[in-house]
């Protein structure tokens, strides 16, 4: 690894190293480092990442892999090595959206009211991820950060923004991938598996499964409106124009669960502005 200290501090990620490691996740090893300019020599996890290796007849193996791997960081108790996943960091990555998807890439201009039905939203979704009981979140715990390995499947890269938030935020990120996408009763029978391989191990979450998955499906709208945020980001600041192909799957997860809470209808309609779709006027029943 080859992190510029002007730039990167390479502390975090051998930090989260050590504690993932010794919860028994297959994570790179620190052989040798070198702080002051920047460089670590890791083990390797070879090249086959989830994104190029998944298909229908492998998924099932490798996510009940990724899952019984998710457990086991998130057994790792709160004890203050990292930072918390607060109202300010989940809030500033939902300004992503407005500031960088709406205003910047698509130049939509919202209306004083928009802007209040935006921000009523952005509470309700805040309020509900607050709620969740907290664990270790990995942040990117994704098809493209995770390696098929041999042993100890799977390999986890990318962890060194790592914090203790909301116990779906991860699973969101696995199932509800930027880069991949799966039918929704796929989704719902992975989501199942890991909501009882949790309680077996004793992890915090809801008792009734339609609890739990109302919260994984409010934790990944946070999560892909932030996304389509940093898309656009990547593309407009960065010049990196890669992602803007991945956008479609990430504004689809986006529309799904606004269209099945009637307190989400405020997003449907600025999503219709996105997509220039002009609905009558009338009665809801």
């Amino acid at each position: 690894m080859d992190a510029p200290p002007a730039s990167e501090d390479t502390r975090p990620f051998i930090n989260i190293s050590k504690l993932l490691g010794n919860a028994g996740a297959h994570v790179p090893i620190v052989l040798e480092a070198d702080i002051a300019q920047g460089f670590l020599l890791l083990s390797d996890l070879g090249n086959e990442t989830y994104l190029t290796a998944l298909n229908p007849s492998t998924a099932p193996k490798l996510y009940r892999d990724a899952t019984e791997a998710l457990i086991k960081m998130q057994l790792i108790p709160n004890q203050g090595q990292l930072p918390e996943y607060d109202r300010a960091l989940l809030s500033r990555e939902l300004d992503l959206f407005p500031n960088w998807y709406l205003n910047k890439h698509l130049q939509i201009e919202l209306s004083e009211s928009e802007k209040q039905d935006l921000s009523k939203v952005f509470e309700l979704i805040l309020e509900n991820n607050l709620a969740q009981a907290q664990v270790l979140v990995h942040r990117d715990y994704h098809s493209r950060n995770l390696m098929v390995t041999k042993t100890k499947n799977p390999g986890i890269l990318d962890y060194q923004d790592a914090v203790f938030g909301p116990i779906t935020y991860d699973l969101a990120s696995l199932f509800r991938d930027a880069y991949i996408e799966w039918e929704e009763p796929d989704q719902m029978d992975w989501v199942i598996r890991y909501w009882e391989m949790a309680r077996k191990a004793g992890l915090p979450v809801q008792n009734e499964f339609g609890d739990f998955y109302r919260d994984f499906e409010w934790m990944g709208l946070q999560r892909h409106l932030k996304v389509l945020g940093i898309f656009a980001r990547l593309y407009h600041r960065d010049g990196k124009d890669g992602y803007l192909k991945d956008m479609p799957l990430v504004f689809k997860y986006t529309r799904k669960v606004a269209e099945r809470y009637i307190s989400l209808k405020p997003l449907i309609r600025l999503l219709d502005k996105v997509e220039g779709i002009q609905r009558p006027d009338g009665l809801t029943f």
